[in-house]
């Protein structure tokens, strides 16, 4: 019997609600404007986020080359290099917890080959339906060649998250079409689950649009941006949380990971859920 999302998710996660995911967004690799560090160190960082995530009781974890800046659409072969190499060692320190990668700039493809060689569990995916215009130019809809190469490599346990009306981006081609007729036509074209977000990294996402989201489809719906320990509370009806920037130094993502603010999240988080089993819980999507 083929299983359905809400089985897929619980089997890794868990649970269905309030599932937190931790960001690590990994230094600046060999070859882009800004690398400076040795791969040596750039892993040794990530698996020190890692740790923190995981002693602090965190859901999953992604990885994602948000350093590697100007971001390109077509990533070289080294950036698949590198970030295999972080992510298998991520792994190693962490062989029981979900993971997830994203490679900049929709770098869908690349992404399901890291999480393949490296033994993650699912990707978050950029355009993959609909067009539009990000900082690093026209992005078109992927969703049919992803999810024919994932079959093909054989990588169809990798879940993809993909995110609708994503961030940084333009919308101007499909303002005709509400974030629920795209969150319904990603449905249809197989995601896994659907990425909410404001409109830049650490804005806040439109509990409105969860709400509208969460009630147009059945897969799980995730929040990708402006979850903070402050507002928690407005997006506990999603099924995901991705967290980055409240979770760093001063709240700036390009800093580094600030172990008392994950363990303050994390614990108010732990009181939210009530420390068991919620009604949501049991409810279908």
């Amino acid at each position: 019997m083929r299983k359905t999302n809400r089985m897929k998710w619980l089997d890794l996660f868990g649970r269905l609600k309030g599932v937190v995911m931790g960001m690590i967004h990994v230094q600046a690799l060999p070859g882009s404007p800004l690398g400076r560090m040795k791969m040596s160190d750039i892993i040794e960082e990530a698996c020190k986020e890692a740790s923190i995530y995981r002693d602090a009781g965190l859901d999953a974890v992604i990885l994602e080359n948000m350093h590697d800046l100007p971001y390109s659409l077509s990533p070289g072969p080294e950036v698949c290099a590198c970030m295999t190499a972080v992510c298998a060692a991520v792994r190693n320190i962490c062989p029981d917890m979900p993971l997830g990668v994203q490679l900049l700039s929709s770098a869908n493809r690349q992404a399901l080959a890291v999480a393949l060689a490296s033994g993650l569990d699912f990707i978050r995916a950029e355009g993959f339906v609909f067009s539009h215009v990000a900082d690093e130019g026209p992005v078109h809809a992927c969703a049919a060649d992803l999810l024919r190469y994932r079959k093909m490599i054989g990588a169809e346990h990798v879940l993809v998250f993909t995110d609708i009306k994503k961030k940084h981006s333009s919308h101007a081609l499909t303002a005709d079409l509400s974030i629920e007729e795209t969150a319904r036509a990603a449905e249809f074209f197989l995601s896994d689950g659907l990425i909410v977000t404001g409109t830049s990294t650490g804005q806040e996402a439109d509990p409105r649009e969860l709400r509208d989201v969460s009630r147009c489809v059945t897969i799980p719906v995730l929040v990708g941006s402006g979850v903070t320990y402050d507002n928690v509370e407005r997006y506990l009806a999603a099924h995901g949380l991705i967290v980055g920037s409240d979770f760093k130094d001063g709240g700036v993502w390009s800093t580094g990971v600030d172990a008392e603010r994950v363990v303050r999240f994390m614990t108010k988080m732990r009181r939210l859920r009530g420390g068991g089993v919620q009604k949501d819980d049991l409810a279908p999507f």
